[in-house]
């Protein structure tokens, strides 16, 4: 359940790349710096793309790393540009892979501490994937998807869902 879990959320880091070819053709039809899109976002208060990017990155990696018992590899979260974007994404999703199915065992006893948890408390290994991974992957993916979208970034759903492994009926 784990790796695949985790197998899942990389794919959603993936489908980011293939938007952010997207943003990138959608600014040079349009004329304008791609730069712009990396700060946008849809209310005042909400954190820009850039940020939505980092944080479906750390969810995804950190996920990886404690479901396995390791410790998730550390990024600066000083990414700007489009590239720079493309290589936090890279990183994260071949730290994720390099996480072996096995590695997962006893994933579900395994306790994660999380900074803003109360006092003593910690997340076993199956509530923190179904309760705070999942989730926040997903949030962030999709909030992602939606500040490309709100800019006139021509992608979908099936964007979204990205490669779908179709078998014979």
């Amino acid at each position: 359940m784990y790796y695949h879990a985790i197998s899942q959320c990389t794919q959603a880091l993936r489908n980011l790349e293939v938007w952010l070819d997207r943003a990138e053709q959608h600014a040079a039809a349009k004329k304008f710096d791609v730069g712009v899109l990396m700060t946008g976002r849809l209310a005042p208060d909400m954190k820009p793309f850039i940020y939505q990017i980092q944080s479906a990155c750390d969810y995804a990696k950190a996920a990886a790393a404690w479901l396995s018992g390791q410790t998730p590899p550390r990024h600066e979260d000083d990414e700007q540009t489009i590239d720079e974007l493309r290589a936090r994404i890279r990183k994260t999703v071949a730290f994720a892979e390099s996480v072996q199915e096995a590695q997962y065992a006893g994933a579900a006893d395994r306790k994660v501490s999380l900074s803003f948890a109360p006092p003593g408390k910690v997340l076993g290994g199956k509530d923190y994937l179904l309760q705070m991974t999942i989730p926040n992957v997903y949030f962030h993916v999709a909030m992602a998807y939606a500040i490309l979208r709100h800019n006139g970034v021509d992608i979908g759903k099936m964007d979204f869902l990205g490669p779908i492994n179709w078998i014979d009926a």
